[in-house]
């Protein structure tokens, strides 16, 4: 009897053993795939870091580009979870993601699968003269490049779906902050401004132009000249005034701001003579009416004061010389001379030269 006892013993003992060698092993293994799955696999160099992915960006480039950054403690687990979770095809949604520090491979797949770089980014643009400097104002906020964005803005067969040209096409973006998606595309972000541009363009605003005989973008055109000759909200409509007037009598606009647009050196302060014989259609002392398009990027309240011009007999205007913005109008040649001899001789008092 007591012989059968102690084997009984010593099976129980082994059932015992092997019962918890197994949990053991099934604990270990379960730990495993919690680790893996619900376990901290993100280590950020700060509490939070953004994260982007590009339109063109499929599951492994997602991966490749997370592993690059030194983000990932266990690229394996991420890539297998990734797996596990289908994260591929139309579950890899292009945008800008917020990473937290610490979070684990689920959170981050499901924060990527559930498209959350969908989010605004501000595109902001105002006093731009050029297109590569627009389009490199552009592209700081957004996926496209400034190369892509300059092809788009140079490319004639687009502009004219939009009825601009090369010349025209800074008329169309009307100075604001707008937000729009990180990915975003080129096309996506040009019908976008196209329609910012038609709401700005109100019936009252069409109606003051058409009676003004000018189109939109000439009237954009006018009121970036008018930006660059003043900064006081006074004088605004009456320097429009004076451009209004030069235009209807067929007067050259002989406006300096074209000339320097034209030199293309906008750190010129001081307009030559020499500077007024430049072969170029923005030279308004040399060609007759509007330049074929706006020198710079104009905040619509200018546009606004070209469309709500001072009616005056003014046909000159010069800058005071106390340098204080404001401006002398004339309706006779000699009185302005009069006037612009003060604002040279404090110019060469201040040593301008250029």
């Amino acid at each position: 009897m007591p012989s059968k006892g102690k084997k009984w013993t010593k099976g129980k003992l082994i059932k015992i053993l092997l019962f918890t060698g197994l949990l053991i092993g099934t604990l270990a293994i379960a730990s495993r795939y919690y680790n893996r799955i619900k376990g901290a696999n993100i280590q950020l160099p700060q509490a939070q870091a953004d994260f982007f992915i590009g339109r063109s960006d499929d599951a492994a480039t997602v991966l490749k580009n997370l592993n690059a950054k030194g983000w990932i403690k266990n690229q394996e687990s991420l890539k297998w979870l990734a797996n596990e979770k289908n994260y591929q095809g139309k579950n890899v949604v292009p945008g800008k993601y917020i990473l937290h520090d610490g979070m684990s491979n689920n959170e981050l797949i499901n924060h990527l699968r559930a498209g959350n770089g969908l989010v605004d980014v501000k595109v902001q643009f105002n006093q731009l003269r050029t297109i590569p400097e627009l389009a490199g104002r552009l592209s700081k906020n957004i996926e496209a490049d400034s190369v892509e964005l300059v092809n788009w803005l140079q490319n004639s067969d687009s502009l004219k779906k939009y009825g601009f040209n090369t010349a025209t096409i800074t008329a169309m973006f009307i100075p604001n902050t707008y937000h729009v998606n990180w990915s975003i595309s080129t096309s996506q972000l040009m019908q976008r401004m196209a329609k910012e541009f038609t709401e700005f363009w109100t019936v009252n605003r069409l109606g003051k132009a058409r009676a003004m005989g000018l189109s939109q973008s000439e009237v954009v055109t006018l009121a970036s000249i008018v930006y660059w000759e003043t900064k006081k909200e006074a004088d605004m409509p009456k320097v429009a005034g004076v451009y209004v007037n030069r235009l209807k009598r067929g007067m050259p606009l002989q406006a300096d701001p074209t000339l320097i647009f034209a030199l293309g050196d906008f750190s010129i302060k001081r307009v030559l003579n020499k500077d007024k014989q430049v072969d170029s259609p923005y030279n308004t002392y040399k060609y007759k009416g509007l330049p074929p398009g706006p020198i710079i990027i104009p905040p619509s309240r200018y546009v606004d004061a070209v469309l709500n011009y001072t009616q005056h007999n003014y046909i000159f205007f010069v800058a005071k010389e106390d340098l204080s913005g404001d401006s002398y109008f004339s309706s006779t040649y000699a009185q302005h001379k009069a006037y612009a001899r003060r604002y040279q001789r404090a110019l060469n008092k201040m040593g301008v030269r250029r």
